[in-house]
């Protein structure tokens, strides 16, 4: 397995392993070509691909607010899961949010994902029960 960043060259592949892994996304509105075109300009390292035999099985989005660092559109081909594909993806994801300084690394997952919850609790991650989430958005797309 190879990890690499992704271009926007790599958006058909994204999408197809994102409905593939049944990750829900906007492709009308964040997750259009033209935002992730926007996004991979602006930070080129914060999207990674993992491939097997130049196959995309894996995708990652990093961002950061300059204090923590977020996990963002972890995806694995279901043909490729408990493999390490998503571990190795988390790893690398906090090794490039390092270099920027960051040294909080988190991530947001529904609680009904029990299999993602046991993923980062399995990459000592700590689940925060205490803490409710909040968010508005200018419309479904975003």
């Amino acid at each position: 397995m190879k990890i690499r960043k992704l271009t926007i060259s790599d958006y058909e592949e994204m999408v197809r392993l994102w409905s593939k892994a049944k990750l829900p996304f906007k492709p009308k509105g964040r997750d259009s070509k033209k935002a992730i075109a926007a996004q991979t300009k602006t930070n080129p390292e914060f999207f990674l691909g993992a491939f097997k035999d130049n196959r995309l099985v894996g995708t990652v989005i990093i961002s950061c607010d300059l204090r923590k660092g977020w996990i963002n559109r972890l995806a694995v081909d279901p043909d490729y899961r408990h493999r390490g594909v998503a571990k190795a993806l988390i790893a690398e994801s906090e090794k490039i949010l390092r270099k920027y300084g960051i040294r909080i690394f988190c991530v947001l997952i529904e609680d009904y994902n029990t299999v993602s919850k046991k993923l980062f609790k399995e990459c000592n991650y700590i689940e925060h029960s205490d803490i409710t989430y909040f968010s508005k958005r200018d419309s479904d797309e975003v």
